[in-house]
């Protein structure tokens, strides 16, 4: 496989080609920045994170683990005052409530560091140091026989800088 790198000072040159590139039907690329940009983000559209589905997971196990415990306790070892029933759901609430959070906020940790695949031994293919201190970059995954397609469309935006990457 093949893929261009280019390089920008400019954001707004940054934003106007990847839209040219979404025209042209160019869609797997990687889009760097020294910082967040919310107008990066408009022009990619990312698709939406699936640390989401990690929370609901580890939070509906949580609480089912919190609930479970606290039943499981009181039965095992039983302290009947005035007659009351033994497993009531209504005080162990907050043991399961409680639960929820921590199991919840550790799968979403988890999810993070799965899905931004932390740790990261190897650098990225495209990726150049320049990109964490003050440029913006695109790398662009494509076949050989569209690498100038892509290159032109770079340098057309004004990219200080476009090369080939093989990976």
């Amino acid at each position: 496989m093949a893929g261009v790198v280019a390089l920008y000072r400019e954001l707004d040159a940054t934003v106007a080609a990847i839209e040219d590139l979404k025209r042209q039907n160019f869609r797997d690329f990687e889009v760097y920045s020294p910082t967040i940009r919310h107008e990066l983000e408009h022009a990619v559209h990312p698709k939406e994170s699936p640390v989401r589905a990690f929370m609901l997971v580890g939070g509906l196990l949580g609480v089912s683990f919190g609930y479970w415990i606290a039943i499981w306790t009181s039965v095992y070892w039983p302290l009947v005052v005035g007659g009351k029933a033994i497993a009531s759901w209504i005080p162990y609430t907050i043991i399961g409530f409680e639960v929820f959070v921590l199991v919840g906020a550790l799968s979403t940790v988890f999810g993070m560091f799965i899905n931004s695949r932390i740790p990261r031994v190897l650098t990225s293919v495209g990726y150049d140091t320049r990109f964490s201190s003050g440029h913006f970059g695109i790398f662009v995954r494509c076949a050989p026989e569209q690498a100038p397609a892509a290159t032109a469309t770079l340098r057309q935006h004004g990219a200080a800088e476009v090369r080939d990457e093989r990976y």
